[in-house]
């Protein structure tokens, strides 16, 4: 409203825009928003990952659920990625 502008130097109240949370706060509901989806995907691909598998490993066979099958095969691939630059950075000195 144009006619309410004070001219004595007040700030005019603020716009409608500047009104809802402070960037800071809006940075933290993202984020809960985001953890909240992540955890809700990781329950529902357990769920759906909980069948029983046959796994033949070098000496053994085994059951095992299909999770955990998963989760070590990115346990054993984040160690791979780990170990690896490593061993070349070592080959490399030799």
């Amino acid at each position: 409203m144009r006619f309410l502008r004070r001219s004595d130097g007040e700030p005019d109240a603020p716009d409608e825009a500047h009104v809802g949370r402070p960037p800071g706060e809006r940075r933290v509901v993202t984020r809960l928003v985001i953890l909240v989806v992540v955890i809700a995907y990781a329950v529902a691909f357990v769920l759906e990952n909980r069948k029983d598998v046959r796994v033949h490993f070098v000496f053994i066979k085994t059951t095992v659920s299909l999770i955990w099958l998963i989760l070590l095969s990115l346990v054993l691939g984040a160690l791979a990625a780990r170990l690896l630059p490593l061993y070349r950075r070592r080959r490399r000195r030799h």
